[in-house]
């Protein structure tokens, strides 16, 4: 299945970073925070002066977004206005 946000919008897939404590215990994901990091899937036709492009890492505001599953993977269709920066490696 293909999902072409709308508007200005972007599909993107949060990134899922493992956690450990101190002593090497794994956190399952229901004692940590929602990821607030993600990679850009899919832009919407409206996105204009934005530097940001498929494949591009980026950070979004916490709550903001709407959750979806596609083929058993977790994305988010978000508003452009809630990325708040972009993540260079």
């Amino acid at each position: 299945m293909t999902v072409k946000p709308l508007g200005e919008r972007l599909l993107i897939k949060p990134i899922k970073e493992e956690k450990k404590t101190e002593g090497g215990i794994v956190l399952p994901d229901t004692a940590k925070e929602k990821p607030q990091k993600a990679e850009v899937i899919a832009i919407g036709d409206k996105v204009e002066d934005l530097d940001i492009q498929v494949g591009d890492k980026v950070i979004f505001a916490k709550y903001a977004g709407t959750e979806i599953k596609i083929d058993d993977e977790d994305y988010i269709i978000i508003e452009v206005n809630d990325i708040l920066a972009k993540v260079t490696e």
